[in-house]
């Protein structure tokens, strides 16, 4: 059963349109993000399911129930924002229990409650306390206590890690997916971190200038990215985008690419449709190659020769950047295997290589 529902949502401020007829549905127990820059109306949309913005068009329904004109209070959500929002006046188990308390939730249930989500929570030794007291890690985890006694269908998380270090960010990642694994919950989740999408989601919707430009698991829109825009936006390094022209002899196709100051390279071995093969033979085409999908060759065939121009150690691998089709490329490499300024044979590994369309930038399929 859908527990979300977005039917050609639109949203408009005078003549400024933000959202674009979006259409979305989530399963229950669904951890859905809403991915995108800022400005791309993921914010705007996470705040239409909430309530908290108006709709310019379309439906949105909760467990089946059209939620347009329902005050927020009554549409069995409940919301973790970036600010926290916890009263500075009341201690942690206050804050906790202020909406239980207000809806006249008995004490005694509020109490069992309120010490059930600080025990999930890890936070029972601060209860006491007030929110000056905690930090910005302890603080999430109140706010997520707090949404997490309501018991709502939806959970609406929005940007809840974007105050908080490098470290915190990793560890409160883990403790949103354990609290997802545990309560079997439906999320949707507002980021512009990819790292946050890719392992925290179910499904991953990537937004930009309102519209989706693609909503999948998060390892299919990583690996088969519908359009240009997606490939470059998500992965880091980002995908190489290379200009070059496809060649199709018999049931082999290729992808031919310039090579700054040496001939031309050909990478075989591509999958493709034979309908595809035979539309884009001879034509020009964008060859999408993650940096992890080169290698240092060690004498096999289909090798393209690079010059490198930049090393960058990072630890546990090597990015080298190069020249290929008249673009910039990064590979990932282990460490210690290439050089600056030397020639290297490199390896593609075509079985995750894509293409797309130069003229529209969609993935050809």
């Amino acid at each position: 059963m859908s527990t979300l529902e977005i039917d050609r949502v639109r949203k408009s401020y005078g003549s400024l349109e933000v959202l674009k007829e979006v259409s979305i549905s989530i399963d229950t127990g669904d951890f859905l993000v809403l991915l995108g820059p800022s400005g791309c109306g993921k914010s705007t949309l996470l705040n239409m399911i909430a309530g908290l913005e108006t709709i310019s068009g379309g439906e949105i329904r909760i467990a089946g129930r059209v939620v347009n004109d329902l005050s927020p209070k009554d549409r069995d959500i409940a919301m973790v924002f970036q600010s926290y929002a916890l009263y500075p006046t009341m201690t942690v188990s206050q804050n906790i229990q202020f909406g239980m308390k207000i809806r006249g939730v008995p004490k005694a249930e509020r109490a069992k409650a309120v010490q059930a989500a600080a025990d999930m929570l890890q936070i029972t030794h601060l209860l006491e306390r007030k929110p000056s007291q905690l930090s910005g890690g302890q603080r999430q985890r109140v706010a997520m206590g707090r949404a997490i006694v309501r018991q709502p269908r939806l959970f609406l998380f929005d940007e809840p890690l974007s105050n908080l270090d490098a470290k915190l960010r990793v560890d409160m990642r883990t403790e949103i997916k354990r609290l997802h694994a545990r309560l079997g919950t439906t999320i949707v989740y507002v980021t512009h971190d990819q790292i946050e999408a890719m392992t925290l989601a179910t499904r991953v919707a990537v937004m930009k200038g309102g519209v989706v430009q693609q909503l999948d698991e998060p390892q299919t829109v990583y690996d088969r990215p519908a359009n240009v825009y997606v490939a470059r936006f998500v992965g880091s390094p980002s995908m190489n985008v290379i200009p070059g022209t496809l060649r199709v002899e018999g049931d082999k196709v290729m992808a031919v690419i310039e090579v700054q100051n040496r001939p031309p390279a050909t990478i075989s071995g591509i999958g493709l449709s034979r309908d595809a093969a035979a539309r884009y033979a001879g034509r020009p085409v964008l060859v999408g190659i993650r940096p992890e999908l080169f290698s240092v060759a060690n004498g096999q065939p289909g090798t393209i020769t690079v010059d490198i121009d930049v090393v960058e150690p990072t630890g546990p691998d090597t990015l080298a950047v190069f020249q290929l089709g008249g673009v910039e490329v990064t590979a990932r490499l282990p460490p210690k295997q290439v050089e600056a300024g030397t020639a290297t044979m490199l390896a593609v590994d075509t079985s995750k290589l894509v293409l797309f369309d130069p003229a529209t930038e969609n993935l050809i399929k």
